[in-house]
């Protein structure tokens, strides 16, 4: 036997960014960016190009020793998917709405069908007919013809009129979140105006006859929400609200009784609402609750009352209160504050409220019997609570019918795949409606996810959820694990199924989120107790939960990879920067890095903070971008691998890759997020030295030779 072993080293060296100075001044403090001039606006300079293509072509170049790792992982995720298949159909008065997946396509086809008895109640049993007698299919939007020719396509918006003639809808043909929005007809799939460009995916109908929408400013920060009557000019369309304060952002949103539209406007700590009535449009937005420093709040409608979620420095985790349509000031506590248990979100229904909360870091549904409409509301007792069999889980809220008893939610844990579920509140009996269908063999018994608990420098407890494969892992220190984390924005990181993790579970990973402060899975002052500068918990609770994985012998820092998206990143660059002996290997994608820059720039969307990166060893790095990312500038990580690349003082492996035709949230297709999935998981186990040995045999006549080629 011969072993042949090749080597990714080359003399290819790794990209230099150039260096000028570029000195900022503010506050009496001067600064110096030398890789200032990364940043481009326009995504046109031609220098700048050129340096984030030799940076791809370097990543390819020294990931290429892999690429047949990378493609047989690619192989499995693809595998393990049911490329032709429907999402559990929602019915919408006298139709079913769906979407469907083609075998090889990238993208959705937007579906509908008549329901055959559209006089009978909906049940939890109801299915969707097929086959030859059923109604036939109607495909009303078909993404993959739209896709044709671009690089990048995505639907923000996907809007069904109140009579189901018309569809409007918003895509994005470049990954900076700058929508046209579209109306056709949806039997004859025919436009009826053209488009209106530059708004968000926010859209909503007002009738069947008009929409709200809203428009940005040059910092893309939603500012304008506007009325537009179908068949007239957009110059025409009537402006009903500015905020001009540049702390604040427009949102817009249906009550699910679809009689009332909600135009809210939200910093960071306050959010105030008006009111649209869709039967009297002349009256145009009305207040309905104040704008009121440190007070949030959010609205729903049935019959004759708005119920308003609110949340104030006193009620932290929120309060529901209802008040009559006639007398908005007089409020009554439906549910009080507690500081326990936070209050996510509501639902209505003609019958029935559900409340959305959580306690101990887990989601819950409950849900509440409401009195006949013109009776008066009081204080909820009780509540039935929705019954999940993992320890550690995802719920969300999925559009159900408000004239119904039936709730429609999503469930899914570690271990459990994308699952819907239709609920009957009046007796309680839940029914599985749809499960995403994962190929090739899996079986969510041969996985084990579980919860953990880490302290924190000042003794907080911080949650773990874990999840690993129960006949490979042997739980000694010797096993492989990736932890992720964010901890920014009050995002609940909950533990979600992810098909293409199959690929490092079944290869002897254990995978594991942090739930650090920063986050909101553990109630509102676990956000409040991780941002402004208090901030360094975030990252130091981050750490905690790395030395407690180590110290119980779920893996050991040379076995231990780390990643984080977006804010996510920037938790990433701190821990390298404070820890960098704790990691084998970091993913950082699309990460905020370049905060102080951003934050002092009022022409850039978004914030970030800076990361000071210093002169040691780094653990391997992927650091992830997108040319037309709005959130953040592709520039930043860019500035930091250049910087990382002058100062670091190890050789291990730093590679930057920048998508040229995604924004944010990576590239658009299917299939492409899976490729981006396989590379990722290469990388990691390139780190780890993990890329499996391969046998080839070579017969001749009779007698035969074998050797191994090691891909590292």
């Amino acid at each position: 036997m011969t072993t042949m072993t090749c080597s990714s080293s080359s003399n290819k060296d790794p990209p230099i960014a150039k260096k000028e100075k570029y000195e900022m001044e503010m506050f009496g403090d001067l600064r110096v960016d030398n890789y200032y001039w990364l940043r481009d606006d326009s995504r046109s300079n031609a220098q700048m190009l050129s340096y984030l293509q030799d940076e791809n072509a370097y990543t390819e170049f020294v990931m290429s020793g892999t690429k047949r790792l990378e493609d047989q992982i690619y192989a499995e995720i693809r595998g393990r998917i049911k490329e032709e298949d429907i999402s559990a159909p929602v019915r919408r008065g006298p139709y079913y709405y769906y979407e469907r997946t083609l075998e090889g396509k990238e993208y959705v086809q937007h579906c509908r069908r008549l329901v055959s008895n559209n006089e009978a109640p909906p049940s939890v049993f109801d299915v969707m007919p097929t086959g030859p007698d059923a109604p036939p299919e109607h495909v009303i939007l078909d993404e993959n013809l739209k896709a044709s020719g671009h690089a990048y396509y995505s639907i923000g918006a996907f809007k069904v009129s109140p009579n189901n003639k018309l569809v409007a809808y918003a895509e994005d043909t470049k990954g900076d979140e700058i929508y046209s929005a579209y109306v056709i007809d949806a039997e004859t799939k025919t436009p009826l105006e053209k488009p209106l460009a530059g708004v968000t995916s926010n859209l909503e109908w007002a009738g069947d006859g008009a929409w709200l929408y809203i428009t940005m400013d040059a910092t893309l920060r939603p500012d304008k929400v506007w009325l537009h009557y179908l068949g007239t000019e957009k110059s025409n369309d009537l402006c009903l609200y500015h905020e001009k304060d540049d702390m604040f952002s427009i949102e817009l949103e249906a009550s699910e009784s679809k009689e009332f539209l909600f135009v809210a406007s939200g910093s960071k700590v306050t959010r105030f609402v008006f009111f649209f009535d869709i039967s009297k449009p002349e009256k145009g937005l009305m207040p309905l609750t104040p704008r009121l420093d440190g007070i949030d709040t959010s609205v729903s409608h049935r019959g004759n009352h708005f119920f308003i979620l609110r949340r104030s420095d006193e009620c932290f985790n929120s309060e529901l209160l209802a008040c009559p349509l006639d007398n908005i000031s007089a409020t009554t506590v439906l549910l009080p504050h507690r500081e326990s248990v936070k209050i996510q979100d509501v639902q209505l229904f003609t019958d029935h409220l559900v409340v959305y909360e959580r306690e101990m870091g887990l989601p819950r549904i409950t849900v509440f019997d409401l009195p006949p409409v013109g009776e008066p509301l009081e204080r909820f007792q009780g509540g039935r609570h929705v019954d999940f069999i993992d320890p550690v889980y995802s719920v969300d809220p999925s559009e159900s019918q408000f004239s119904s008893s039936i709730l429609r939610f999503s469930y899914r844990s570690l271990r459990t795949p994308w699952s819907v579920y239709d609920y009957d509140m009046n007796t309680g009996i839940s029914v599985l409606k749809k499960i995403e269908t994962v190929l090739g063999g899996f079986d969510a018994l041969n996985y084990v996810t579980e919860r953990q608990w880490a302290t924190a420098p000042d003794g907080t407890q911080i949650p773990i959820s874990v999840v690993y494969q129960k006949n490979l892992v042997k739980l000694d220190g010797s096993d492989p694990l990736l932890l992720y984390g964010y901890g920014s924005y009050e995002h609940c990181l909950d533990p979600s199924f992810k098909g293409s993790r199959l690929s490092l579970l079944d290869r002897g990973f254990i995978y594991a989120i942090a739930h650090i402060r920063g986050g909101g899975e553990m109630g509102r002052q676990w956000y409040e107790n991780g941002k402004l500068s208090k901030k360094n918990n975030t990252f130091t609770d981050f750490i905690a939960c790395a030395e407690y994985l180590i110290e119980k012998k779920y893996c050991t820092k040379e076995k231990l990879c780390i990643e984080g998206r977006s804010a996510g990143g920037l938790l990433i660059g701190a821990v390298l920067n404070m820890r960098p002996d704790l990691f084998k290997a970091a993913i950082a994608g699309v990460p905020f890095v370049d905060v102080l820059t951003t934050m002092l720039d009022p022409t850039i969307p978004l914030t970030t903070s800076e990361w000071e990166v210093k002169p040691q060893k780094y653990p391997a790095i992927l650091v992830t971008a997108g040319l037309h990312d709005p959130r953040v500038m592709y520039s930043e990580p860019a500035k930091f691998v250049a910087k990382l690349r002058a100062m670091k003082t190890d050789d291990n492996l730093l590679l930057f890759k920048c998508e040229q035709g995604a924004g944010h949230f990576s590239k658009s297709g299917r299939f492409e997020k899976l490729q981006e999935d396989a590379f990722v998981f290469a990388f990691i186990m390139k780190t780890l030295d993990m890329v499996p040995t391969l046998s080839f045999r070579e017969f001749n006549g009779e007698g035969g030779r074998e050797w191994t080629m090691d891909f590292c």
